[in-house]
């Protein structure tokens, strides 16, 4: 078991989330180099996990753009967490505008869904790393990374050392 001080001038509302939510989004991006100013991050999805990784992108300075399925989502996105752009994956014109926009994507989707359309909008190089557990398997398309030499990895948690 760890103990951890959170700073007097810290409100626990703000310190706690980066306890669990904090370290399982910072711990990937950085290990997958998704912190270099001025690149454009996607948050696929936005739970719990989702509103911290936002918050993380931009402290890296990242271009961030929230991809969600609700639209009633998108003032949240951009007013309250700081969001540079919400993409609604339900709505196919703006879909298609974003392809190949974004150099990462973390993905914290806990449902099932298809990884298709989110490496679609990787660029060349792009990387995308899930976080999310989906109770059935993801079909995984081999296409688009090699042919855009995408990159997809997998992230539990943080560790002490990163904290």
């Amino acid at each position: 078991m760890w103990v951890f001080r959170i700073p007097d001038n810290m409100p626990l509302d703000v310190g706690a989330p980066l306890l669990c939510a904090g370290i399982t989004v910072y711990s990937p991006m950085v290990y997958y180099g998704m912190n270099q100013p001025g690149k454009h991050l996607g948050v696929a999805g936005l739970g719990g996990l989702d509103h911290v990784a936002v918050k993380i992108g931009k402290a890296f300075g990242l271009k961030v753009t929230v991809i969600s399925t609700s639209l009633k989502k998108e003032s949240e996105a951009i007013d309250i967490l700081g969001a540079d752009l919400f993409l609604v994956s339900t709505d196919p014109a703006k879909f298609k505008a974003a392809i190949g926009t974004m150099d990462y994507i973390i993905d914290t989707i806990a449902a099932a869904h298809a990884l298709a359309p989110l490496l679609s909008l990787l660029n060349v190089n792009g990387k995308l790393v899930t976080v999310g557990l989906p109770e059935k398997p993801l079909e995984l398309p081999i296409f688009p990374l090699v042919i855009g030499r995408r990159i997809i990895g997998g992230s539990n948690v943080g560790g002490i050392k990163e904290t």
